[in-house]
């Protein structure tokens, strides 16, 4: 079942690599009819409770500190996600104010973007549920090699 999101379908319509695309070139996720899911989709799932979750809580469900990047990601496209998540963000009103922090020099974050836009993206059209993929696809070796070029091995 594929909704819409902040960008757009994201029915996946190409593979790279074990990676998936929607019809703009967009990152997405890939679930299979029994529940497995995509490496990059496992992959932001870890790297999402590894980094996000402290603030944004878990699975994406947002926190009295943070909001919820489940929701977020209904109105968010790619693009805007990648320059908060990079850049970060403040957002002051009269009664709070909200400060997402740069996270761009973080490997941990920088390196697996994609990964965490993936899982959230799949958090936000319900394609996943709260808790950790109990099957998923094996890493590509294009991961690996994205993965070790990024944080250097």
């Amino acid at each position: 079942m594929a909704l819409a999101d902040g960008s757009g379908d994201p029915a996946a319509v190409k593979n790279e690599n074990g990676k998936y695309f929607d019809k703009d070139g967009n990152p997405t996720y890939k679930v299979q009819a029994d529940g497995t899911v995509d490496w990059y989709t496992y992959s932001g799932y870890r790297r999402y409770h590894s980094e996000c979750h402290v603030c944004h809580g878990p699975d994406g469900e947002g926190s009295t500190y943070a909001p919820a990047l489940k929701n977020s990601l209904k109105t968010m496209n790619y693009t805007d996600f990648l320059t908060v998540v990079a850049s970060g963000r403040k957002n002051v009103t009269t009664s709070q104010e909200n400060v997402m922090p740069a996270l761009g020099d973080n490997p941990n974050v920088a390196c697996f973007m994609d990964d965490i836009y993936v899982y959230l993206r799949a958090r936000a059209n319900e394609a996943v549920g709260r808790v950790r993929p109990a099957k998923h696809e094996d890493k590509p070796e294009a991961a690996k090699q994205a993965e070790d070029s990024c944080i250097g091995k």
